[in-house]
């Protein structure tokens, strides 16, 4: 049996509707705008409201906010990857006489650099960007509040300073960069730097009565970096489903999993969200979500996808305050990864088998923990607790017949296969662990050795 899936059950979609009608209802948002992608595909998208008495659909435009950054984040990596910068090299590396050199690339991205929150001077997204014409302007006198890599404290000054960076290494524009390098390869057609019809006014709406004021939209100069994208419901979607399943024109797969990667601890009051490089992280309903949220004057946005079930959220409203898009973006994707959980993959066996990699597959013992180690995908293993919780990883193959761990504890750590003289196997090595055959096996390498006569019964 197969399915497509190619469209929702009705009951999901009238979910949906309820939830962007609630959220319109209750946000006294002039308009809002849900829509959700289902692998790689988007499957629904719906609205509430409007202005000017147009009803916004996928393809209006609004502004996105702080979701800007995640694309300055991917124009970053797209550098690292192409060898041009690493992440841990110095920002004076590359942009020399800032005042803030010794923060590094990857403590930018994760807000972790220790920089202010905000530039100085007046609230810098209801002013044009003229205002803060130089770097300096937009650092001010003070620019260092924590010490660099000890915690995470968000800052757009942090992002500017990336554009910079951006547009110092590439000898071009942040803004050429990102249309050439991300939007035209993603075909993000409705993704662009000012606004382009139809679009949607940003209101507020005062706090103790049902009128509304319009907002400023100024383009922010230096700032653009962190705050300046317009995008629509459709093209925040299919970025969505990029950042999980990349695309060789733009990012891998790979440098996007080290992008969804929590870099530093969160705050002990917020253990429930998380911060990797360019990418807000939250756990919902039981399942860890990626995005971003943004906001501006007049606007608010969310952007969530669950990688597990293959489902991103979209919500975009255009009003100051008065609901949380990240909540209802969240809450599309429990609704359909709830009402219909994705299948899983179709079993079937590895294409070929090495027997001697065949051969190390069961049962191996670290003193008295019982393990099994199990083949994967492309020449890749997997070890993980026999029963219980416990260290469990995978492991890449490399060429030299030893893995890279992959995730958890042994992450970065090298598993290798040590033999006898005579070629059969004695034992596992990882990063010093050894694991036998048999537990504390006689005649093998344990560190420590084993005791003479081995096991025995209790006195």
């Amino acid at each position: 049996m197969t399915s497509s899936f190619e469209e929702l059950l009705p009951s999901t979609e009238r979910a949906l509707w309820h939830r962007v009608a609630t959220a319109q209802a209750e946000g006294r948002a002039p308009s809002v705008v849900g829509a959700v992608a289902r692998d790689g595909r988007l499957v629904w998208a719906g609205a509430r409201g409007g202005t000017d008495g147009h009803l916004p659909d996928a393809h209006t435009q609004y502004r996105i906010g702080s979701i800007t950054k995640t694309f300055t984040a991917v124009l970053v990596m797209r550098l690292r990857d192409d060898g041009l910068l690493d992440l841990e090299d110095r920002l004076e590396t590359h942009v020399p006489g800032t005042g803030v050199g010794e923060v590094t690339v990857a403590q930018l991205l994760a807000h972790s650099a220790g920089l202010t929150a905000e530039p100085p001077g007046p609230w810098w997204e209801r002013m044009p960007g003229s205002t803060r014409p130089g770097i300096s302007d937009v650092l001010g006198e003070r620019p260092l509040l924590h010490p660099a890599g000890r915690r995470h404290h968000y800052s757009n000054p942090g992002y500017t300073l990336l554009g910079s960076l951006v547009a110092a290494v590439r000898g071009v524009s942040w803004e050429e960069a990102l249309r050439v390098e991300v939007l035209e390869p993603l075909g993000l057609d409705r993704t662009t730097t000012q606004p382009v019809p139809p679009y949607a006014a940003g209101w507020a709406v005062h706090p103790w009565a049902d009128v509304l004021l319009p907002e400023p939209a100024e383009d922010l100069g230096l700032m653009a970096p962190a705050g300046q994208l317009w995008s629509t419901a459709a093209d925040l979607c299919r970025f969505a489903c990029f950042l999980v399943e990349g695309d060789d024109r733009v990012l891998g797969a790979r440098s996007l999993r080290e992008m969804r990667a929590p870099a530093v601890p969160p705050d002990a009051e917020d253990w429930d969200t998380g911060y990797g490089l360019g990418m807000q992280l939250t756990r919902r309903d039981g399942r860890t979500l990626a995005g971003h949220s943004g906001s501006l004057p007049g606007f608010l946005v969310g952007m969530w996808v669950s990688v597990a079930d293959g489902v991103a959220g979209v919500a975009l409203a255009n009003v100051t305050s008065g609901l949380v898009p990240g909540a209802v973006a969240g809450d599309l994707v429990r609704i359909v990864a709830d009402a219909e959980p994705r299948l899983p993959a179709a079993w079937r066996p590895l294409p070929e088998v090495d027997p001697a990699l065949l051969e190390l597959t069961g049962p191996w013992y670290w003193g008295t923990y019982s393990y099994v180690l199990r083949l994967a995908a492309e020449g890749g293993v997997e070890l993980h607790p026999l029963r219980g919780q416990g260290r469990r990883s995978r492991f890449r193959a490399r060429p030299d017949g030893t893995w890279t761990g992959l995730d958890g504890y042994y992450a970065g750590e090298t598993l290798r296969v040590v033999r006898r003289q005579d070629g059969s196997v004695s034992h596992l090595d990882l990063g010093s662990f050894v694991f036998t055959r048999e537990p504390y096996e006689e005649g093998e390498a344990v560190p420590g050795g084993v005791a003479e006569g081995g096991w025995r019964g209790g006195s």
